[in-house]
């Protein structure tokens, strides 16, 4: 994301309080444009002051991509935070409970309305849209929202695994026992997907969440990485690498096989006891 749009973040969104984890965390990010790409269509932010992480992987060509991965990311960020602000504001005045789950639907709808309608305003990004997973720690649980086929894993006790499923043509022929998983790692149809933020002015969002452990690392990561690289050399990697380092390494990995697409990965590390958190408040694209 540009430095403009970095400032206009900073300024523009308000720190929930109440929100503050009951963990330390700690973010980590990195992305790149690959070796057979001439532009990088994903964004992702670190913003560990309201401990929410993002990752989003544009479409619709060159601009109209970037365009879409930058308003996914800064919409969604800017809806979770206002929406969450008023629900405690709401809540310390004895209304409702929080609802993340809820909230996190609505703000990643929003930002879906958001890159539809500038896409309706401008003929130039028509059909461009984006993936967006993202991650925000509140209390003890990770929740997640989640569209197209952009990632997140959960690192723990020496296994990965898979936390969101992907919005995807061939991960529906798996699903189906049309296709095996290996088939769909070949297959001529695997960069379908099936829903996306901006490509209509709704979209369904799938939600969910995990309760946190002390030593976790969830990683969530484009499919510039994933098509390159397996979830056993993810783990490899964030077991053997230093946190800060595994965003570089696993995108260096991805280059390594081809870089047939942009990558970025984002790493969550949960440590024990309640602190400020930590992570360079970052964007990029």
């Amino acid at each position: 994301m540009s430095t403009t749009n970095r400032r206009e973040l900073r300024g523009r969104l308000p720190r929930a309080e109440t929100s503050r984890p009951e963990f330390r965390i700690v973010g980590h990010g990195g992305t790149d444009v690959g070796r057979r790409r001439e532009a990088n269509e994903d964004s992702y932010l670190l913003l560990p002051k309201n401990a929410l992480y993002i990752v989003a992987d544009g479409m619709g060509g060159h601009a109209g991509g970037q365009v879409a991965s930058k308003l996914t990311v800064q919409g969604a960020a800017d809806a979770i935070v206002r929406r969450l602000t008023e629900q405690e504001a709401a809540a310390s005045r004895g209304g409702p409970p929080v609802n993340i789950p809820g909230l996190l639907d609505a703000a990643v709808r929003e930002a879906c309305a958001l890159v539809f309608n500038t896409a309706h305003d401008n003929p130039a990004l028509l059909n461009m849209g984006s993936t967006v997973t993202l991650m925000l720690v509140y209390g003890s649980v990770g929740y997640f929202a989640h569209v197209g086929d952009s990632r997140a894993y959960l690192v723990r006790d020496g296994q990965i695994h898979q936390v969101t499923e992907d919005h995807s043509l061939v991960q529906e022929q798996v699903s189906q026992g049309l296709m095996t998983p290996e088939q769909a790692k070949v297959s001529m149809i695997r960069n379908i997907i099936t829903r996306s933020i901006g490509y209509e002015r709704d979209v369904m969002v799938d939600t969910g969440a995990v309760p946190l452990r002390k030593g976790d690392t969830f990683i969530l990561c484009s499919d510039g990485l994933t098509g390159h690289v397996d979830d056993p050399e993810i783990l490899d990697v964030v077991v053997k690498q230093p946190l800060g380092a595994v965003p570089r390494t696993l995108i260096a990995l991805a280059n390594s096989r081809g870089g047939d697409d942009n990558s970025t990965v984002v790493t969550v590390h949960v440590r024990s006891g309640r602190g400020p958190q930590r992570g360079r408040r970052g964007t990029g694209a």
